[in-house]
């Protein structure tokens, strides 16, 4: 009789469990009620959303918020881009290794400014003579030497007498001696692809204005066409540099060691001047700058040398004449 009296009370409660499991189940069979959370069914509702059709990416399969808000959000068309925005918009960083000539160059710039007491003095030349001399022979000089007789010749010309009458400038120091030349070999810095090159002019002193520029000319092909040589580039007692050609206004440049001074030649400019009888003139102005080693070159000679450079320049008689 007890076992049948606990069989009886036993069986209630084993109905209830199992209709509160099918409950639980029915639930869990309903994603709208049970899965998601009653603001997630709110919005579904209220929006006339199909769950079924929302991708869930919440914890355990859950629908969230965000998915319904994602899910209901009209798919943009992509705006379109242009290629100049997408060049700055993706940025993006390329390597490329030094070529020797420009870690030489690098290395020869470095030690120049380590080891040289450089500093910078600067002048003015009014080109007016030189340009005049230019237009009136240019045609037959062309026919003479087979080449434009152009503004750099001048400059040579004007440097190696300026540095015949201070040696110091054409020199340079060797330990604790200075060593003189009694020769101009005027380096003439020339830009290509690759970098900057300094080909030299050998013994400036001894050649004229026709065959300085046929040597500029020569160099000037030779860089193009990738032809220099390191016998090329050996030795120079004085650098010329002209940053004029690319537009170049001022500048100070750097020595090219062992030499002890470069002068920097830059763009011709017309710009209003007083003449000596007190009148305003558009001349054909130039910046020079002369770079120099203070421990071999006072500032009284660099200035001296410099004001020499722009005396010849601007009369370019005293050359022939010697004064």
């Amino acid at each position: 009789a007890p076992t049948q009296v606990e069989e009886s009370q036993n069986k209630p409660s084993e109905a209830k469990e199992e209709k509160a499991t099918d409950s639980i189940a029915a639930k869990k069979s309903s994603p709208t009620e049970v899965n998601n959370g009653p603001a997630v069914n709110h919005l579904s509702q209220e929006n006339k959303i199909d769950l079924s059709q929302v991708k869930a990416t919440g914890r355990g399969g859950r629908i969230t918020k965000e998915d319904l808000v994602h899910h209901s959000k009209p798919q943009e068309s992509k705006p379109h881009i242009s290629s100049s925005q997408k060049s700055t918009e993706e940025r993006t960083t390329r390597r490329e290794p030094l070529s020797m000539l420009r870690r030489r160059v690098g290395e020869r710039l470095l030690a120049a400014q380590k080891n040289a007491a450089i500093l910078t003095t600067f002048n003015e030349v009014d080109l007016s003579q030189v340009s005049l001399l230019r237009k009136k022979y240019k045609d037959s000089f062309q026919k003479t030497y087979d080449v434009k007789l152009g503004f750099m010749g001048f400059f040579l010309k004007a440097a190696t007498y300026a540095l015949e009458k201070f040696p110091k400038v054409n020199a340079y120091i060797e330990e604790d001696t200075i060593v003189y030349h009694n020769y101009c070999d005027i380096g003439v810095a020339v830009s290509t692809a690759k970098g900057l090159v300094v080909p030299v002019i050998q013994n400036v002193e001894k050649l004229n204005l026709g065959q300085i520029e046929q040597a500029i000319t020569n160099y000037a092909d030779k860089a193009r066409n990738n032809k220099i040589s390191l016998n090329d580039l050996n030795g120079g007692t004085f650098t010329v540099s002209n940053g004029g050609v690319f537009g170049s206004l001022m500048s100070t440049p750097i020595l090219n060691p062992p030499q002890s001074a470069i002068l920097g030649m830059h763009k011709i400019q017309q710009r209003p001047m007083v003449t000596e009888d007190g009148k305003i003139e558009a001349r054909p102005m130039m910046y020079l700058a002369l770079s120099y080693d203070h421990r071999v070159i006072d500032g009284k000679e660099s200035v001296s040398f410099l004001k020499t450079i722009k005396e010849c320049l601007e009369d370019p008689a005293r050359i022939l004449i010697g004064v």
